[in-house]
C-alpha cells in the first residue's frame, strides 16, 4: 500500500527527535505529531526547567552554609524572577525545537494523534498513513484512585508556578517528591511528603538515602513513610490531606498538593486496539528491537516504551536503536548497562550499576568499601555534611558492579563510575587515574580502597 509518510512519530522529546533526524537525513519523508509545544518532557516539563529553579535552591542552601566562610547576607530565592528565566529557557526551547524540525524537512503536527489502523492516524480531522509509526509520547502522571484526586498539582504545573505557596504537600517520595521539596524548602515554604512506602527514593542504597535523611530535617521538610493518603478535601480556602499510618489519621493543611507518586506510559488515548499494538499490564509488549510484538509497522522509544528506567540518557538510547532498525532493518538492542541516576537534592544522590541487593540475589562475589565521609575535605570545604559513597567491587575480577554516592557534585562524578562500568575497568586500573586535586573526583581513589 501507499503511505503519506515514511514515518510518523507520536511526540516530539528526545527520543522522538532522534529518529526523527536520522531517519530524514537518510532521506525517508517524516511526520512528528504533539498535543503540546515540541520539545518533550525533558527539555520543557522535566530535567531542564526543574534544574533551572534548584539552580536558586541550590545558591539559597550554599549560602546559608558557608556563615562559616563569612557569607553574612541572608540569601532569598525570588520565585516570580526566578520562574522568569525558567520561563525565557522554556519559551526559546520550544522555537528552537519548532525550528530544529522545519529546517530539516519534517513535517509538524500540533493535535492528539490516535490509530485508526495498522499503519494510519488520525489528528483530529486530519487522516495520515505511514509505513512505520513510532511512539514515543512520554509519561504521564498515574491515576490515583481516592476522593479529591482532581485537586492534586502535577509536578509540570508545580514547573510554572508563578508564586510559590507557603504550605505544600507532596504525596509520593520517588525523585520529584525529594527534588521539589528542596526546592520548595529553600523558597521558604513549609513543606511536607506523605509517601506510601517505608522510604523515600526507593531506586537508591538505603544506607545513603537514610544519610540524606538528613539534610531533608536540616531544610525542615516534614517526612512521613509508610502513609498513604486517603483523601483531599477543600476548607474555605485551603486544601486538607487526610492520610493513615498504622492506626494514626494524619491531617495536613496545604495550599497546594502535588502528585509525586509516579508515572506511567501516555498510551490511553492513542486508540492502540486500532492499531493492532498489544498492551500487557499499562505497558506495550515489544521485542528486543523496541518493535510492537503485534504490529511489526509499529516501534517505540523512552517513556512510552518503559523498557529502561525512566531516564534522558535512555530516551536518547533508545532512539538511536530505533533510527538504526528502521533504517538498516532489525539489528539492534538498547544495552542499558552503566546508565546512571540521579536524584538533584541539595546535595545530590547517584547511582549506577548493581545495588548491593541485586548483586546478593545474583550470588556475587563483591567487596562493599562504604562510608558517610563527613570528614573529608570534600565535605568540608562544601559545608555539607552529607557525603558517603558505596562501591562494589568483584573479588574475583577487581570489576566495579555498582556505585552510589551522596553529597556534593556526586551528579558529575557519577559518570566516571558509568564509564567504568561500560568499559569493565577495574578498580585498580581507575585508581590509577591522575584525578585532578582538590575535586570530587580526587576522592574516587579512597572509595576504593
Amino acid at each position: 500500500m501507499s503511505c503519506d509518510y515514511d514515518l510518523a512519530i507520536i511526540g516530539t522529546g528526545v527520543a522522538a527527535s532522534t529518529v526523527a533526524t536520522k531517519v530524514r537525513a537518510a532521506g525517508q519523508s517524516v511526520v512528528a505529531i504533539d498535543s503540546r509545544p515540541f520539545g518533550g518532557t525533558c527539555a520543557l516539563r522535566g530535567c531542564d526547567p526543574k534544574k533551572l529553579l534548584l539552580a536558586g535552591a541550590d545558591a539559597v542552601d550554599h549560602a546559608q552554609r558557608a556563615t562559616a566562610k563569612g557569607v553574612r547576607a541572608e540569601p532569598v530565592l525570588d520565585w516570580p524572577t526566578l520562574q522568569s528565566a525558567r520561563r525565557r529557557f522554556t519559551n526559546e526551547m520550544q522555537e528552537s525545537m519548532e525550528e530544529l524540525y522545519e529546517s530539516h524537512g519534517i513535517k509538524g503536527f500540533h493535535g492528539r494523534a490516535r490509530f485508526t489502523g495498522t499503519n494510519s492516524l488520525a489528528i483530529g480531522d486530519t487522516k495520515i498513513s505511514a509505513e512505520h509509526i513510532l511512539i514515543a509520547a512520554g509519561a504521564e502522571p498515574v491515576s490515583l484512585d481516592m476522593p479529591g484526586a482532581e485537586h492534586l498539582t502535577t509536578s509540570d504545573e508545580f514547573l510554572e508556578l508563578d508564586r510559590l505557596p507557603q504550605r505544600i504537600v507532596l504525596v509520593g517520595g520517588g525523585y520529584v517528591a525529594a527534588e521539589f521539596s528542596h526546592i520548595a524548602a529553600c523558597g521558604g515554604a513549609e513543606v511536607t511528603i506523605l509517601q506510601r512506602g517505608e522510604r523515600l527514593l526507593k531506586n537508591f542504597d538505603p544506607d545513603l538515602v537514610g544519610w540524606l535523611a538528613g539534610k531533608f530535617e536540616r531544610l525542615g521538610i516534614e517526612v512521613e513513610t509508610g502513609t498513604e493518603v486517603r483523601s483531599i478535601e477543600t476548607n474555605d480556602n485551603e486544601l486538607v490531606v487526610t492520610a493513615r499510618r498504622g492506626d494514626r489519621t494524619i491531617r495536613r493543611a496545604a495550599d497546594l498538593v502535588v502528585h509525586a507518586a509516579g508515572r506511567v506510559p501516555a498510551l490511553e488515548d492513542l486508540n492502540l486496539a486500532a492499531g493492532g499494538v498489544d498492551v500487557r499490564g499499562g505497558r506495550l509488549v515489544l521485542n528486543e528491537f523496541l518493535q510492537s510484538a503485534s504490529n511489526p509497522s509499529v516501534y517505540a522509544a523512552g517513556d512510552a516504551a518503559q523498557m529502561g528506567p525512566p531516564l534522558t540518557p535512555v530516551s536518547s538510547q533508545d532512539g538511536h536503536v530505533v533510527a538504526a532498525n528502521l533504517l538498516e532493518g532489525n539489528h539492534r538492542s538498547p544495552d542499558y548497562r552503566g546508565t546512571p541516576s540521579v536524584a538533584f537534592t541539595l546535595p545530590p544522590i547517584a547511582a549506577v550499576g548493581f545495588s548491593e541487593a541485586e548483586a546478593r540475589n545474583l550470588d556475587l562475589a563483591f567487596t562493599v568499601n562504604s562510608d558517610l565521609a563527613s570528614d573529608w575535605f570534600t565535605a568540608r570545604q562544601a559545608d555539607e555534611p552529607v557525603y558517603g559513597y558505596k562501591v562494589l567491587v568483584e573479588d574475583e575480577t577487581r570489576r566495579i558492579l555498582g556505585a552510589h554516592l551522596v553529597g556534593p557534585r556526586v551528579d558529575e562524578v557519577i559518570n566516571l563510575f558509568a564509564l567504568a562500568i561500560r568499559a569493565q575497568m577495574t578498580a585498580d586500573q581507575l585508581k590509577q587515574m591522575p584525578f585532578a586535586y582538590p575535586t570530587t573526583a580526587s576522592d574516587i581513589p579512597s572509595m576504593l580502597s
